[in-house]
């Protein structure tokens, strides 16, 4: 019978092990996580009445495998205020909306109208094709104009990514768009291309961003993971951590050794945890391999988590918020209304904002002190929102590695996990650092693992 023990108890290895008890519940399943608690990134703070999230905000409904998951633990989805689709990019010291319809982008300050017309000229842009792997600021700036890239790509790797777009990889970071210029030669021809196919079948067609509406859960995005530890009950170790992989030479199976002490064989081992972790594990086995997962970049993110009343507040706060591209020479990377995304993130009469500092190209201002940390924040905030009140409630969360970096390069490691998987039979990678970011994505990709592993 087999016995599978994952390696991380974050959102990848969480789903996996319940779509692997759904499909085999007569196999072992365990997971082994090295801190006292589940859920990786998805990390729901609840204090004074404030609603935190240390980590993930939400995960958008455009992809099946995430709302059905919610639905088969019977969680109610939490959908975002209709306002939060409203966002804005700093520019010259201003909020900008970002343009939600091609025809408001017409109108948009955002850009200039050299900048516009150089964006509607896209389509007249030839299509890369040399093999070698393209930044994501080397696509902005061939198809879309430096401004366009400047006010409109930049900001968007620092929402997703806390990145570096002249490192990103296009190919791996945003895949769609990679194929959209493959296949149809441009961006603007690929939209008008596939509405045209969706009014045919009656359809909508795809607007500008990745469709799909922004969704939490009433208590946080840890409710979720809560939801399916509490389901996985027995197969869950906790303070379990994973320091040595070998092979059980009398049976053939590969053997954990924890921290503690505790041996655990297994005949198919997850890593589902971060990079360095599995690096570490898998060093004996394969040196290349251990090498390459040493190399993805985690760069650090820290999150204030501030609180003031809603009298002492000139703005508005009516959207999702903002993000800060780096020509404008900030200390922050963005700031997000959450109490203004989800209704119940702040008691009565309060609202809840979260900024974000640190990233690829910042990461010393994501070490600052908490209060060298915070007279940074209060400052931005009173130059970009007018907030000079000062907050009622602070929380400041640190990641020291936050979101890992698919950056150029990124798919030698790709090859290299394929080419020396063959020499670790039933050893697999199932975490953010493979397969996308997001928390889509790993529960997809984990749902993936689960029906391969049940194949064989």
């Amino acid at each position: 019978m087999a016995r599978v023990v994952i390696i991380g108890a974050g959102i990848s290895g969480l789903s996996l092990a319940w779509y692997l008890k759904a499909l085999k519940p007569e196999w072992e399943c365990l997971i082994l996580e090295a801190s006292s608690r589940v859920g990786g990134k998805a990390w729901t703070v609840l204090e004074d009445g404030f609603l935190c999230e240390k980590g993930v905000n939400g995960f958008l409904t455009n992809k099946p495998s995430s709302l059905a998951l919610a639905a088969e633990l019977k969680l109610p989805l939490y959908p975002a205020n209709e306002n939060s689709k409203r966002r804005f990019v700093v520019k010259a010291g201003r909020l900008v909306k970002l343009p939600e319809k091609p025809q408001e982008f017409l109108f948009s300050s955002l850009l200039s109208p050299l900048g516009r017309l150089r964006v509607l000229l896209e389509p007249f842009i030839a299509k890369n094709t040399s093999p070698e792997d393209e930044s994501l600021a080397s696509f902005a700036r061939r198809r879309l104009g430096e401004e366009a890239f400047q006010h409109l790509i930049d900001p968007m790797a620092k929402g997703i990514y806390a990145g570096n777009p002249e490192l990103l990889s296009l190919r791996y970071c945003f895949p769609r768009i990679f194929e959209l210029e493959q296949t149809y030669g441009s961006l603007i021809k690929a939209m008008l291309s596939l509405k045209k196919q969706a009014a045919k079948q009656g359809k909508k067609g795809p607007g500008a961003g990745p469709g799909g509406h922004l969704t939490s859960f009433e208590m946080g995005m840890s409710q979720l993971t809560d939801s399916l530890a509490n389901h996985l009950q027995g197969h869950i170790k906790l303070d379990a951590e994973a320091v040595e992989l070998f092979k059980a030479t009398a049976s053939g199976q590969w053997r954990i050794t924890t921290r503690k002490g505790e041996t655990i064989d297994a005949t198919h081992v997850v890593m589902a945890c971060p990079a360095r972790t599995a690096a570490s594990l898998i060093a004996p086995h394969s040196p290349a391999l251990s090498a390459a997962l040493n190399n993805i970049d985690y760069p650090p993110v820290t999150v204030a988590a501030l609180g003031f009343s809603k009298g002492l507040l000139k703005h508005p706060l009516n959207g999702f918020g903002f993000l800060v591209p780096e020509k404008e020479r900030r200390s922050i990377l963005g700031v997000l209304w959450d109490s203004s995304i989800f209704p119940n993130r702040a008691p009565e009469g309060y609202s809840l904002l979260r900024i974000l500092v640190g990233g690829a190209r910042a990461r010393e201002l994501a070490y600052l002190k908490d209060n060298d940390l915070l007279n940074r924040v209060k400052k931005e905030l009173q130059e970009l929102m007018g907030i000079h009140a000062a907050p009622e409630f602070v929380r400041i969360f640190r990641w020291d590695e936050a979101i890992p970096q698919y950056n150029i390069g990124y798919g030698n490691l790709l090859s290299c996990l394929q080419q020396e998987s063959k020499h670790l039979p039933n050893i697999h990678m199932r975490c953010n650092w493979i397969g996308g970011v997001s928390f889509n994505d790993c529960i997809a990709n984990s749902q993936d693992l689960a029906k391969k592993l049940a194949a064989t």
